[in-house]
């Protein structure tokens, strides 16, 4: 996988919650070190810490999906 946001929102998409996606992702990276490293590299160039990178880009991600509905909404009033 060549950006890691894309295995992001692939968690996401497959986990209704963002804490059951993170655990997931915590696992992954525990597994595979390369998988970690470029979470480390993602995290310092997002200006996040590993702690809280992939919550943070969740969050994130989940307002941006959010607010394409609410853009929706607003059209059809």
């Amino acid at each position: 996988m060549t950006d890691i946001t894309e295995l992001f929102e692939s968690l996401l998409a497959e986990h209704d919650s963002i804490d059951i996606a993170e655990a997931e992702f915590k696992r992954l990276i525990a597994e595979d070190s390369g998988l970690k490293e470029m979470y480390s590299d993602w995290c310092e160039a997002v200006g996040s810490t590993e702690k809280h990178g992939f919550f943070d880009f969740a969050e994130e991600y989940k307002d941006s999906r959010d607010s394409v509905w609410d853009s929706l909404t607003d059209y059809d009033e």
